[in-house]
């Protein structure tokens, strides 16, 4: 039986689908409740009118601006890792197994015999890093640096390691991670700056200078913050009063490295607002590097300074 004049081929009379506007070959009855534009499920995200396109998704991230810490440093979703505080740690351990190693003690790594001219040590790497002014002045500039990754002994290593991973994760974190490793290394060329010019004898090694950097970073942090820094500098206070009672700890490294660690962060956090920056985070963000520089060129200008004056003293 048949109907003639009824219907007709399968199609004739219907508009075609949208097709989706990245996907030409996927036909969609959807669309975006945000630009109107056909798109599959696979280019949709539910939002809270609707669902919206990936484009408009992605627009809308590069127009919210993300949420920063008091430095500027970007907030990491979830719990972050401290990635450049845990670097740090594996540097001074490694360093010290190799001193160990040398040495072969764990607990007198860092043992040698004193002589006219230095000392010599069991361990070549001590010996060639640890901060002697002198030496320095000589032109052995590396041991500025790397006395701060040395350890007379593995409870030095503990007491540090332990320090620096209380007070490192919190610092980097508010910081971000390229201005903490440049607080925490100018920290430590300040604390050898200020063994440099008040200590000319012995030998000096120990990431202490760095970690009271850190200390001071943390205070200047709090009082941006519009909080107390009392704690910070109670723990300041202990440890001053350590350094002058117990022999053999170096109080002008300490204070070098606090001081040091302190105007860096500074710099970073007051000099954008000092130098009248205002809202303009570029332009912040720039008066803060520079402050940083500006930091890090006056401390080495101090070792260089204090070298100079050695060379003349000895006549090397």
């Amino acid at each position: 039986m048949t109907n003639p004049g009824w219907g007709g081929n399968p199609g004739e009379g219907v508009p075609p689908q949208p097709r989706c506007v990245r996907h030409p070959d996927r036909p969609t009855g959807l669309s975006c409740t945000r630009c109107g534009r056909p798109a599959c499920p696979e280019c949709l995200r539910p939002a809270s009118v609707g669902q919206h396109c990936v484009d408009c998704v992605a627009e809308d991230n590069r127009r919210t601006a993300s949420v920063r810490t008091v430095a500027g440093a970007p907030v990491r979703a979830g719990l972050p890792t401290p990635v450049v505080t845990y670097a740090l740690m594996a540097i001074n351990v490694v360093v010290f197994l190799v001193t160990a190693l040398q040495a072969q003690s764990i607990l007198d790594n860092g043992r040698g015999v004193v002589t006219p001219y230095g000392a010599l040590f069991d361990s070549e790497l001590f010996g060639r890093w640890v901060l002697s002014p002198v030496e320095v002045a000589d032109g052995d500039w590396m041991r500025v640096l790397g006395s701060g990754f040395l350890h007379f002994g593995l409870i030095h290593l503990a007491v540090n390691m332990f320090a620096l991973y209380v007070l490192g994760r919190d610092t980097e974190l508010v910081l971000g991670r390229s201005r903490y490793v440049c607080v925490y290394l100018i920290s430590l060329l300040g604390g050898s700056a200020s063994v440099m010019a008040f200590e000319n004898g012995g030998f000096t090694a120990g990431a202490s200078g760095a970690i009271f950097g850190i200390m001071g970073a943390q205070a200047i942090i709090l009082l941006k913050l519009r909080r107390s820094p009392a704690p910070v500098i109670g723990v300041v206070a202990i440890n001053v009063i350590i350094s002058v009672t117990v022999p053999g700890i170096s109080l002008f490294g300490h204070m070098g490295g606090l001081v040091a660690g302190a105007a860096a962060t500074a710099a970073l956090l007051y000099g954008p607002q000092w130098l009248g920056a205002g809202q303009d985070r570029a332009k912040a963000i720039r008066i803060g590097w520079i402050g940083l520089a500006v930091v890090a060129v006056l401390t080495v200008g101090i070792i260089a300074l204090r070298a100079a004056q050695l060379r003349s003293e000895y006549g090397l």
